[in-house]
């Protein structure tokens, strides 16, 4: 069974509506059952179906990945920011990473009911918690990107997001990452690509001057006058941990903010629509007795009816008769 056949049945797979899901996996595992055989469709019929969160974010990565991209790139700096333990720019990245978050959740939603479907608020915190894991997380940013996201992702700002079973087909290439507007690599690659391995130099191509120098005589250590990097003091790694801690309170009041004025509305809807139901209620109940009276009402009337016609025939035949009666009489000689 071929990985990547896998994987692009899946990106396929995860693209589409959320609701026709379950039967386009079953019309894809029947067709790799007669190009592939059993294995593959067997593999394609057990990719789970994501959740609503998921399926979302997914939207964002196959329609939108301008927005995840903007992301990446954010994350990437606040990573550099908080491995320098540079508070400062920490403290206005996490400003900048609350603005724009802002704007990508308005992007979700309208991806979203595009697709033909709308996000609730429940669902929206837990997209808005995937793609705040994303900054944080390298590896979580490439499950987002890929387009396969299985289930809700979160960070806690000290450990790595947990990644299992969060991807289907996990080994295989993710989207395609979209150029930053500068013109710099894709985001959420400055470190690993700009940043040779730490104490390994780069070597030289084979063909340049610096190798063939090389290959003539030993390579001398040069000595340099620039006085080494201290390291960071106790101060400013304190104060580094206190941006990170203000950011995550202020991140957690704004999410309890969000759930109470979730909760307001829910209770005031509860409480509008108990009072509509009361009045239904009542008015039902008024309804069910004017619905009585009137049946019994038709009930009598019927019964007087019925009366009023037998009184009726019993008045005609008597009409009758008297008519004959006279009629008798007129013809009868004195």
């Amino acid at each position: 069974m071929g990985e990547q056949q896998l994987a692009d049945i899946a990106s396929a797979l995860y693209r589409l509506p959320l609701e026709g899901f379950v039967a386009a996996r079953t019309a894809a595992a029947k067709a790799a059952a007669a190009d592939a055989g059993r294995d593959l469709a067997d593999a394609v019929r057990a990719l789970p179906k994501p959740s609503a969160a998921a399926w979302a974010v997914n939207m964002l990565a196959v329609h939108r990945p301008d927005s995840l991209g903007e992301l990446e790139k954010l994350g990437a700096a606040m990573r550099g920011a908080q491995e320098d333990l540079d508070a400062g720019a920490l403290r206005a990245l996490s400003q900048e990473r609350r603005q724009l978050l802002t704007r990508v959740m308005g992007t979700a939603r309208e991806v979203a009911e595009q697709q033909g479907r709308k996000v609730s608020a429940a669902v929206a915190a837990e997209v808005e918690a995937t793609l705040r894991a994303a900054t944080v997380d390298e590896s979580a940013a490439a499950a987002v990107r890929s387009g396969r996201l299985l289930r809700v992702l979160s960070a806690d700002g000290v450990d790595r997001v947990d990644l299992r079973d969060a991807v289907a087909v996990p080994g295989a290439p993710a989207q395609p990452v979209v150029p930053t507007p500068d013109g710099g690599p894709p985001a959420g690659t400055r470190r690993a690509s700009a940043t040779p391995t730490r104490g390994v130099p780069e070597p030289a191509p084979p063909d340049s001057p610096s190798a063939e120098r090389s290959a003539e005589k030993p390579r001398l250590k040069a000595v340099g006058t620039k006085r080494p990097t201290p390291a960071p003091s106790a101060v400013e790694r304190a104060e580094a941990r206190l941006a990170e801690a203000e950011e995550a309170a202020r991140s957690a009041a704004e999410e309890a903010e969000q759930r109470t004025a979730d909760f307001d509305e829910a209770e005031a809807a509860l409480t509008r629509l108990g009072d509509e139901a009361r009045s239904l209620r009542a008015r039902l109940k008024k309804v069910d007795e004017e619905f009585e009276l009137a049946r019994r009402r038709r009930e009598s009337a019927a019964a007087q009816m019925q009366l009023a016609g037998r009184a009726a025939e019993k008045g005609q035949r008597a009409q009758v008769l008297a008519r004959e009666r006279v009629l008798r009489l007129r013809n009868t000689p004195d």
